[in-house]
Order: C-alpha cells, then sequence, then structure tokens
C-alpha cells in the first residue's frame, strides 16, 4: 500500500514534517519520498508541478490521488488506514472537537513564527522598522503564552490535548521544533519546552527529523527576545 505513494517534501519545512510524522505514525514507511531543496528551487520543477501546479511542497500522491495541502494529507492517511498504527483522531466527539481545534490554532502560531523569521530573511538590514519588528514579536508572545496555558492546564506527561498523542500533535511539534531551533528562549517558556523534549524522543519524529537539522547548527536566532 504505501509503495504506490510518493512525497515531494523539503527538510526543516513544518507542513512537510507534519506528513511525515503522520506516516511514520501510521506505519507507512514504504512510501516512496524525495527531499527537494528550496535554494535551489526544485520544488519549482517539471517533476512537483505535474502534481502541483503551485510548486509548493508537500505534494503527495497515492496511486491515482493528489494531495498537496498538509493538513488534507494528514487527515487522508488518518481516515484511509485509520484501524493501522496509531489512532491520531479520537471517537469521542468531544475529543475530535478538541484536536480538530488545536490543529487549526496551529495555523495562527505558525503564521506569527513565519511573519518575524521572513521578516529577517527577507527585508535588508537597512529598511527595517523596529515598530513593525515589535508588533509581530508581542503578537508571537502572546500566541505562545497561550499555548503556554493550554499545556500548563493539563496533567504531567501529557500531549497537547491529553493524554494521548493525535493528530493536533502531528500539526504542533514541527512548528514548536521550528522555533526553538530559531531561537526561542527555553527558560521563558517551560512547559512547551519540556513538551518539545519529551515528544522529540517519539520514534516517529526521529525517524522523520529533518536531515539538514543533524548536519548544521541553526543559522539564525531571530526568536531569542520573544
Amino acid at each position: 500500500m504505501a509503495e504506490s505513494m510518493l512525497l515531494f517534501w523539503g527538510s526543516g519545512s513544518p507542513p512537510c514534517w507534519r506528513v511525515t510524522i503522520a506516516l511514520e505514525e501510521k506505519k507507512l514507511q514504504g512510501y516512496k519520498g524525495k527531499v527537494l531543496s528550496f535554494e535551489k528551487m526544485e520544488h519549482k520543477s517539471n517533476e512537483v508541478l505535474e502534481i502541483n501546479p503551485r510548486g509548493q511542497l508537500p505534494s503527495f500522491r497515492h496511486g491515482k490521488i493528489v494531495l498537496n495541502e498538509s493538513i488534507g494529507i494528514c487527515l487522508y492517511l488518518e481516515n484511509q488506514f485509520k484501524s493501522q498504527g496509531t489512532q491520531l483522531i479520537p471517537d469521542s466527539g468531544a475529543e475530535q472537537a478538541l484536536v480538530y481545534q488545536r490543529m487549526f490554532e496551529v495555523l495562527t502560531l505558525q503564521e506569527k513564527v513565519v511573519a518575524i523569521i521572513y521578516y529577517f530573511w527577507k527585508v535588508p538590514e537597512n529598511e527595517r522598522h523596529e515598530s513593525a519588528l515589535e508588533r509581530n514579536k508581542k503578537a508571537l508572545n502572546a500566541e505562545l503564552n497561550m499555548w503556554e496555558g493550554y499545556l500548563g492546564k493539563l496533567p504531567p506527561n501529557s500531549h497537547i490535548t491529553g493524554k494521548n498523542f493525535t493528530m493536533a500533535d502531528v500539526m504542533l511539534f514541527p512548528q514548536l521544533a521550528c522555533a526553538f531551533r530559531f531561537g526561542l528562549a527555553t527558560d521563558k517558556y517551560p512547559r512547551m519546552f519540556e513538551y518539545y523534549s519529551r515528544v522529540k524522543e517519539r520514534p516517529s519524529v526521529k525517524a522523520s527529523w529533518p536531515p539538514h537539522w543533524n548536519e548544521s547548527p541553526p543559522m539564525m536566532d531571530v526568536l531569542k527576545d520573544i
């Protein structure tokens, strides 16, 4: 079954990482994966554009079925292989509601993290406006405090919606790992750092860890003052 799956992905991209974690959790390790370089613009190659006209990653094909949105891919994998591997969407309506809520809240966290990282990447130093940067930092700080509060209301050693690892964790962990890689202070967000330190040891996370993170240190620490 996994042999008929093809995934184009980029190392260190949280949306791509979600998919690789989900594939590991669903015991679909036999898929064909191809790591592409954003720097070399390989995501704009013809082989990607054939299944994803936007030229974005991840791009996924299972037989004749094509999906190019990370959340859609993850939900597809859970629905198609529900009885295989880890159940990532619970059966209870109340538990489902919380998982879905946290899943889509991650998109807000992603937006606020990316706003700062891309500001430093894209805007030349002599063109940066401190007021704009401070607004983005305050917005991210408020968002991070919200997630810190979510974890603070849960028992020790919980995942983001409770005792079980769910699709909400599949969505959250890559974004949080990215934030810590870009300098997020571990002492300011102790509950999130504890969560991160524990979940990073999960087999699916270790198996899908971004290859280039093992080879090179972070190039920027733009989130250190958040």
